[in-house]
């Protein structure tokens, strides 16, 4: 495994799939924040000087004549019924002129980034929003693409979880409530036109959608109760730190350099089931570029061959293993598949990683279902986990669904 090359393979997006993603792997490190706070969720608020920051590289020692179109799309990540000038303000599409070079790194690759809003590109209406980059002389080809919000922030939104749940007392799950305040917000009827989203430390696979509240009192509408907003509880992630090429971070077993790439393996991870709950302060599953040996970690941080094993006491049938977080865009992918090898009795993959500070973990998928469980981590009713709700109108005379309010909350705090 020490020997592994990884070579560019170009892939093709599917038009109907609005998941934030990589198709050509000469890019890596995509991350969509929002700007000025790096650990929120990507959402910004309609007419306001927030924005989205996104960046990546190309593995080149060239730049590429890159451009971004954006598509408005539903609750479900469906593009909406609108055309470009009812969502935005000028033309669908810009050059992304802001790049530099890697330094003294010995991948070479260029880090591209860019804002919106900015002044060629504003939102008229709020709602989902997927951002579509290309290369300029092929519009078509779809090389990456990432999914982010605009909301109205017209309704408040309160949240609450416990382990205190339906099901079971302070054992493996946690319940999630909330409370929208329309305000002064109209809704023409609050049992049916509105849809609420919920989803846990940005997990697309077992999010839940609510159509229905359990009542309405004047302004205030409830949802709990529901046996769909029960989570599993899971576990803290994991976390390495390959910021030190020359040197050994947290998780790094060893660091060597086999041409043309550094080589980072890590301590075997082990199955979690039966361990006491034990608390560590993560980033909710998403990733930091960081170097400590560069000036700007941007350019200057290396890409390093991360080998993951797991020890699992065998091979686990009727299922796949998965490595999840940010950095594998919470999809389960060939390229976060974790492989059994019999002649160690371990699970492996090997990732092309930047420097920096990774959180994961591991999810079965079971044969025949999309949606991963804690069966390797473990559920500790304790676990800090990040929920994020999500509300959505659409009364029967629109034709797009208006993203009106959010909240966050966090279990175990």
């Amino acid at each position: 495994m020490l020997l592994t090359v990884f070579f560019p393979a170009k892939g093709e997006i599917a038009e109907e799939d609005t998941r934030t993603q990589v198709a050509d792997s000469r890019f890596k490190s995509l991350q969509v924040k929002l700007d000025g706070n790096d650990y929120f969720p990507p959402i910004i608020t309609l007419n306001s000087d927030s924005k989205i920051r996104i960046s990546f590289d190309e593995l080149s020692d060239e730049r590429s004549y890159l451009r971004y179109s954006i598509i408005h799309c539903n609750a479900d990540w469906t593009p909406s019924n609108l055309v470009e000038s009812e969502y935005l303000e000028g033309f669908n599409y810009a050059d992304i002129e802001e790049y530099k070079f890697s330094i003294g790194t010995l991948c070479h690759y260029v880090h591209y980034s860019f804002s919106i809003p900015n002044d060629k590109i504003q939102f008229r209406v709020s709602g989902n929003y997927l951002v579509k980059i290309y290369a300029d002389d092929e519009p078509d080809v779809t090389l990456l693409q990432a999914r982010f919000y605009v909301c109205e922030n017209a309704v408040s939104v309160g949240t609450s979880v416990t382990s205190r749940t339906d099901i079971d007392y302070n054992r493996e799950h946690q319940q999630v409530s909330f409370i929208v305040d329309t305000k002064e917000y109209s809704i023409r009827n609050m049992y049916s036109d509105l849809k609420a989203y919920v989803s846990q430390n940005s997990r697309i696979d077992n999010e839940v959608i609510i159509e229905r509240p359990l009542m309405v009192s004047g302004k205030r509408i409830t949802y709990d109760h529901d046996k769909r907003l029960i989570f599993e509880a899971g576990n803290e992630f994991r976390r390495i730190e390959t910021v030190a090429q020359h040197g050994i971070s947290m998780g790094v077993e060893s660091m060597e350099y086999h041409h043309p790439y550094y080589h980072a393996r890590l301590f075997t991870d082990r199955m979690r089931t039966e361990d006491n709950y034990i608390y560590d302060k993560t980033q909710m599953g998403r990733f930091t570029i960081r170097s400590s040996e560069a000036n700007d970690s941007d350019n200057g941080s290396e890409y390093i061959i991360t080998h993951f094993t797991l020890d699992t006491g065998g091979k686990i049938n009727s299922g796949k293993i998965y490595i999840n977080g940010e950095f594998t865009n919470n999809m389960f992918t060939p390229s976060s598949l974790m492989k059994y090898d019999p002649s160690t009795g371990l699970y492996y993959t090997d990732m092309l990683l930047k420097q920096g500070a990774y959180n994961y973990q591991y999810l079965y998928v079971p044969d025949g279902s999309r949606r991963g469980y804690y069966s390797i981590e473990g559920n500790k009713y304790q676990t800090v986990n990040e929920y994020l709700v999500r509300i959505y109108h659409r009364d029967p005379a629109s034709r797009y669904d208006r993203f009106i309010g959010f909240g966050i909350t966090f279990s175990g705090k």
